[in-house]
């Protein structure tokens, strides 16, 4: 068995076992309260058999919140690892990356989940320490409701200026002009964008501030900015209900999101100068690009790369380094090991990129400091 930890520093009990068990409750609520079920309905599920225990010592729950962004896959894991090993509930919150850093600050939930790595200053509040784990990647997208158009393209210049209130029209010259016979509308453009603190917005600001300067030196970046135009949903799903019921509307939400709400989806110019598709591939090679250091945190503002999608992420589960219950360590080993090895086979399918192997071990490694009787395998299952 692969193992991250010295049998010399520690002594522990080697579980044969994958991982975990949960029952997911995804939680949505614009005030940062409230639960999304993962219920019979979760996308893709699978049978998976519940004979397995898992060595906790006693029924342990675990509970989360934060990033909407990666809710599709992680409300899939949660349903699979409940059924696995029924002793161990996890619930999490998707309540947006803002709301859920919050909660993790506060000590109010046993793991956070960011689309934007936790900077220094927030890391320091933290007595018990933070450990960055990127569990999944993804592309931001911009999905829009255009009778008729079901191909698009839009260069840097002309997004920028959709969301900047300077493009008003879908027949504007200059999206005509790199969409040479597409029937565009006479018809105003509404943006739509996310009214939470969202990760999601972060990480679309920060690659707007590294293409236009007029946004960087404008609206600039953060998880909450103020809206030059547009109107406010809340998460990624709120957003793409919102652009579905909205004729003429465009906004930006993870891949997986707006291919589950059935939305036509933009193709971009990338800083090749190339116009890319969101796909898996495009999004797997602009994160295969990023050398993840030490800490794995990374900004993926602006990738490198002809076949390269432009607008890409990490997104990290936060843990803490210590916990004062050893069964709760545990569970929280076993939940990131069930990710980090089932978990990545059913990403690809909910629209986000499995981890790089070697991502995969270093996380793992990083992960495996949290108990000392509990040993992270991700060797091949």
């Amino acid at each position: 068995m692969f193992s991250f930890k010295s049998v010399a520093n520690k002594s522990r009990v080697v579980l044969s076992l994958s991982v975990l068990a949960l029952s997911a409750t995804l939680a949505a609520c614009g005030g940062g309260e409230g639960t999304d079920s993962a219920g019979g309905d979760t996308p893709g599920a699978t049978d998976v058999a519940a004979n397995t225990k898992l060595d906790l010592g006693e029924d342990t729950t675990l509970n989360g919140a934060g990033a909407s962004f990666p809710a599709l896959l992680y409300q899939r894991w949660f349903k699979d690892i409940n059924a696995k090993y029924p002793n161990l509930k996890v619930n999490y919150q998707s309540v947006g990356s803002g709301a859920g850093v919050r909660q993790f600050l506060k000590g109010t939930v046993d793991f956070g989940a960011s689309d934007v790595a936790m900077k220094d200053e927030e890391i320091a509040q933290v007595d018990r320490g933070v450990l960055l784990l990127p569990m999944t990647g993804g592309s931001v997208v911009f999905a829009y409701n255009l009778d008729g158009v079901n191909e698009l393209k839009l260069s840097r210049e002309v997004y920028a200026d959709i969301l900047l209130g300077k493009i008003t029209n879908w027949n504007d010259a200059k999206i005509a002009a790199i969409n040479p016979g597409v029937n565009l509308p006479d018809q105003n453009i509404t943006v739509v964008h996310r009214s939470d603190g969202s990760g999601t917005t972060a990480v679309l600001t920060q690659h707007l501030s590294d293409v236009s300067p007029e946004w960087k030196n404008g609206p600039g970046s953060g998880k909450t900015i103020q809206w030059p135009t547009g109107i406010g949903a809340p998460k990624n799903d709120g957003v793409t209900a919102r652009i579905n019921q909205t004729p003429g509307s465009i906004g930006y939400v993870e891949y997986g999101f707006a291919k589950k709400g059935g939305l036509n989806i933009a193709t971009l110019e990338n800083k090749a100068g190339k116009y890319v598709a969101p796909s898996d591939d495009s999004a797997s090679i602009a994160l295969g690009a990023i050398e993840l250091p030490e800490n794995l945190r990374a900004f993926v503002t602006d990738p490198d790369g002809d076949e390269s999608y432009p607008i890409v992420t990490y997104t990290w589960l936060l843990a803490y380094k210590k916990y004062d219950n050893a069964a709760t360590a545990k569970a929280v080993e076993a939940m990131v090991e069930y990710g980090l090895t089932e978990g990545q086979k059913v990403s690809t399918e909910l629209g986000y990129v499995p981890l790089p192997a070697n991502v995969v071990e270093k996380v793992a490694a990083a992960a495996d400091s949290i108990s000392p009787d509990y040993n992270i395998n991700v060797a091949a299952k």
